[in-house]
């Protein structure tokens, strides 16, 4: 198969305009597409397909997207770049089509962005099927011509970081359990001489009097692990490191303040931070980008049983602070907590932490953006140009002192670990609770709670968990690597 682009004429009346790869094939088969497509009616709005049967014997089908505007770029209004992402979402359509007709390999047109156009194919295609006995037939996109071969590579292997997010999300928490979650990770970093996995115990962690993680994991039967990758891709492998923390929760039931069981099962994705910052490492990795990176995950699940946390009990987190656990269903920032402590221990050009942390971030910024909550603007700017360039968006969120008056006026302890008016302002008081954990100067709260799961607001993503935002981490470690070599 082959999936061509074409243009939105600008005026409303005009001809469109094929990419450059389209009007080499309207060449090659004698003007005989240009013909067809005049033939079909009026011209292909964006993100819209026609296909035509039988045109050359090398491809028998021959899907033509609609790209919209051929001078689309970086949309202020929009955040992102409009271009790019029109190709994503086109080209995921037509990788679709030809998925549809049982056609083992697809040719894609680069469309003036060979990165974006991979990111497009092998993004649409993906499907968590591992467990059904009937799959969709396996397409294989490959780029249409050699001349951007290596920006369509390296678009690939961002589209697989996200994808791999994706599948760790969308497996059943009795398949990836914190050891099996680690374990897969270690798989898919085994090849790369520069990287170490340190897969560290339940004794580990007690030794290291992370208090306020053990006080989650100990009510499930299954046992904690902490997760630390080392990624030594920087000229000096004594460089200070880029630090990613990703809460890794593999099934969240809430504890004793149970979830209600409508929509539970989505609670297996509730390690989306752990999954899209080892995510990003396996990417860099293979990207052999030049920095230092260093990935920490806390690992457990959070079930209630005789042993589980109280609402009210009183835990200590590694620094000392106490917490009283007044909702057992806030428990992400009680790993993360510990965490970001020992974050510290590497002496870190930045610290990054994702997590699915708030039901009210979701309620805030919906599936649009990623909320960040940060104490640096040089990070926040890294951050978002990176975002405007994967369409992956993020959105600068409050870290006031107004909220953290709302964690620290408790009775019991140093900390309670949720704010004092309820649900007011909930994903502003978990980022407050997490700063109370930081003395980094350069350090960012990701809450990836709204960018779960896709339902169908990204084009170029099925329905399902969306690995997000993988892509944007990638792409802003890669900016800061740039940074480096400067």
């Amino acid at each position: 198969g082959l999936v061509l682009g074409i243009y939105s004429s600008e005026k409303e009346e005009g001809a469109a305009q094929f990419t450059s790869a389209g009007d080499a094939f309207d060449r090659l088969v004698s003007g005989k597409l240009r013909e067809l497509l005049f033939i079909c009616g009026p011209p292909l709005k964006k993100g819209k397909t026609r296909i035509f049967h039988g045109l050359h014997q090398d491809f028998p089908s021959v899907v033509v997207v609609g790209l919209g505007k051929k001078n689309a770029g970086v949309n202020d209004q929009e955040n992102w770049n409009e271009g790019k992402e029109n190709i994503r979402a086109a080209v995921a359509v037509g990788c679709r089509q030809i998925q549809d007709l049982e056609i083992p390999c697809v040719e894609v047109d680069p469309c003036g962005d060979a990165q974006a156009a991979a990111e497009g194919a092998v993004l649409g295609l993906h499907e968590y099927n591992e467990l059904k006995q009937k799959k969709k037939p396996v397409v294989t996109p490959q780029l249409h011509g050699s001349a951007e071969s290596e920006a369509w590579q390296k678009g690939v292997l961002y589209a697989e970081g996200q994808n791999l997010a994706r599948y760790l999300m969308e497996a059943p928490a009795n398949y990836i359990t914190p050891i099996k979650f680690a374990e897969h990770i270690e798989q898919k970093l085994r090849s790369f001489s520069n990287v170490k996995v340190h897969i560290r115990p339940e004794s580990w962690i007690a030794t290291e009097q992370m208090g306020a993680f053990l006080s989650v994991a100990k009510g499930s039967a299954e046992p904690p692990i902490f997760l630390e990758i080392h990624y030594l891709g920087g000229a000096n492998t004594n460089d200070s490191p880029l630090v990613f923390v990703g809460k890794g929760v593999t099934f969240d039931s809430g504890g004793i303040s149970l979830k209600p069981s409508s929509g539970m099962d989505a609670m297996r994705a509730d390690m989306g931070g752990a999954a899209t910052v080892c995510s990003a490492i396996v990417t860099a990795a293979a990207l052999s980008l030049p920095l230092n990176i260093i990935g920490l995950a806390p690992l457990c699940e959070n079930m209630p049983s005789g042993k589980a946390n109280k609402p009210g009990d009183v835990v200590r987190a590694k620094n000392g602070k106490t917490i009283q656990v007044d909702n057992t269903d806030a428990e992400g920032r009680l790993l993360l907590a510990d965490a970001l402590c020992y974050a510290h221990n590497f002496n870190a050009r930045a610290i990054v932490n994702a997590a699915t942390l708030t039901g009210a971030m979701d309620v805030a910024l919906g599936s649009a953006a990623t909320g960040v909550f940060t104490n640096s603007s040089w990070l926040w700017t890294h951050l978002y140009e990176a975002s405007i360039f994967t369409g992956d968006r993020v959105w600068r969120m409050p870290l006031f002192e107004h909220y953290t008056k709302q964690v620290t006026d408790c009775p019991l302890a140093d900390l309670s670990n949720i704010g004092k008016y309820s649900r007011a302002g909930g994903a502003c008081t978990a980022a407050a609770f997490l700063k109370e954990f930081v003395t980094a100067s350069h350090w960012a709260h990701l809450d990836i709670a709204g960018v779960m799961s896709n339902k169908d607001e990204v084009p170029y993503l099925r329905k399902g968990m969306a690995g997000r935002p993988t892509r944007t981490l990638v792409e802003f470690a890669a900016r800061l690597s740039q940074d480096s070599r400067n």
